[in-house]
């Protein structure tokens, strides 16, 4: 049985706060090598969620830097996951945190923006951390930052996804002082 809780916005900044500037060791970095910008901002919904989803190709889910569903790191699959889940949830199951499309006014701390270039090509994954005058701050990897103004980017168009909760089984343990500290992955469901 699947229920419905609050996605936590203030553990996912937390996160970010900590692990902006270097790499929680329960993770591959993934920087050189694609980059590790989506990795980050799942890692931070991780924080806020406790859930993973760990359906085969079509989940949300990191065990390791080959065991990992497509959406946990790339920028295209992590949109589809995250603004198509409620479909999975209607053939009868899904869980984890999921999102949908919003404008930028709508963002809120804890959502996510993503950057295209002119060709239309989505390339990064940024996480809100805040807002200083009406404007979205925001942390990522691979390029680390931390609370850095969305307008310091060059970029030719964004996407903004509201992450509005997350789908668990009726209990799950609260994973988030282990992951913060580093320490042990949840298991995905």
């Amino acid at each position: 049985m699947i229920a419905y809780k609050a996605y936590d916005r203030t553990r996912a900044v937390a996160y970010a706060r900590r692990y902006a500037f270097s790499r929680n060791p329960l993770f591959y970095n993934f920087t050189g090598v694609g980059g590790d910008c989506t990795n980050f901002v799942s890692q931070a919904l991780l924080a806020g969620s406790c859930v993973m989803n760990g359906t085969p190709d079509f989940g949300w889910y990191y065990r390791s830097a080959e065991d990992r569903a497509p959406s946990w790191t790339s920028v295209e699959f992590f949109w589809e996951y995250m603004t198509e889940a409620p479909r999975f949830v209607e053939a009868g199951g899904n869980t984890g945190p999921f999102g949908r499309a919003v404008s930028q006014g709508e963002l809120m701390t804890g959502d996510v923006i993503q950057l295209a270039n002119t060709a239309g090509d989505y390339y990064h994954t940024l996480l809100v951390t805040g807002f200083a005058d009406g404007e979205p701050l925001v942390a990522a990897h691979s390029i680390d930052t931390f609370d850095r103004p969305l307008r310091d980017y060059n970029y030719a168009t964004a996407r903004y996804l509201h992450i509005v909760g997350v789908r668990v089984p009726v209990s799950v343990p609260d994973c988030y002082a282990d992951l913060l500290a580093g320490r042990v992955l949840p298991s995905p469901l």
